[in-house]
């Protein structure tokens, strides 16, 4: 997936935030609001995330650093601190998605003013996912 577009609107992968469903705009302004909620000491790289239920309810998380850089807390990156790039969600994140989610999802990367959004997918951030029942199938 190529992350360095800056504006590039081509009306599938990077639309005009102006042109998504409030549901949509809902979900971003949710994740863009929780980052600034984020504890990031070591790597000065606020994200927010947030999740919308079947049941439409709206879970929002940021990242929470430790000293050891290990995966303290897990959620859907759609808003980072970076205006050059759209930044994805990382890799310990794309896992945790698809072990939740048995179908494909919609993941919409913003940058911290919400002019463009790329839309991507869970499949096709992480098309060969690990799945735990591949630990029955020894």
């Amino acid at each position: 997936m190529n992350n360095n577009i800056n504006g590039q609107v081509d009306g599938t992968n990077v639309v005009e935030y102006s042109s998504l469903d409030n549901s949509v705009k809902e979900l971003i302004e949710a994740a863009i609001s929780v980052r600034n909620n984020a504890y990031c000491p070591y790597s000065n790289f606020p994200v927010g995330a947030a999740l919308r239920t079947t049941t439409g309810e709206i879970v929002t998380g940021c990242n929470v650093e430790n000293g050891t850089f290990g995966p303290s807390f897990t959620a859907v990156a759609v808003a980072a601190y970076q205006e050059t790039e759209f930044t994805a969600p990382c890799g310990t994140c794309r896992q945790t998605l698809s072990e939740f989610s048995a179908k494909d999802i919609p993941i919409y990367l913003v940058k911290p003013s919400p002019v463009r959004v790329m839309i991507t997918s869970l499949f096709k951030l992480l098309p060969h996912a690990f799945s735990p029942t591949f630990l029955n199938n020894k």
